[in-house]
């Protein structure tokens, strides 16, 4: 069953109000749809969900799905696997944190379409 296995914790990573956020320890999520456990390393930095500011998008789908941003960010940093199953990883990590179906489906949705600004060709190993 997909599961956050450890608690998010986190720092400011710059000392600035800037979204920038750095693990002071592991995050490991058990994923069913990827089929294997992801731990996010200590010190990676996210800027969890990337929503843009404007109000209606902002509402719909900001300050939500933390936990799961932090690892799909990391998924897109270092591709642990295809772009797909990571958007795939999103969706459900964020029901995992009751995030609704409908919000869920919108955040899914805006990767899909805009994500491939942030897919890195070059895979950083961790």
């Amino acid at each position: 069953m997909s599961a956050f296995l450890t608690e998010l914790q986190v720092e400011n990573a710059t000392g600035m109000d800037d979204g920038k956020w750095r693990l002071t320890a592991p995050l490991v999520y058990q994923s069913d749809v990827a089929g294997m456990t992801f731990t996010v390393p200590a010190g990676f930095i996210s800027d969890y969900a990337s929503v843009p500011r404007a109000p209606l998008v902002y509402w719909l789908c900001g300050d939500t799905s933390t936990m799961a941003s932090v690892v799909h960010d990391a998924i897109y940093t270092y591709h642990w696997v295809d772009r797909a199953t990571a958007d795939a990883v999103l969706k459900e990590a964020s029901a995992v944190t009751g995030v609704p179906a409908w919000r869920r489906a919108i955040m899914w949705a805006a990767v899909r379409a805009f994500g491939a600004s942030h897919w890195d060709s070059r895979p950083i190993t961790a």
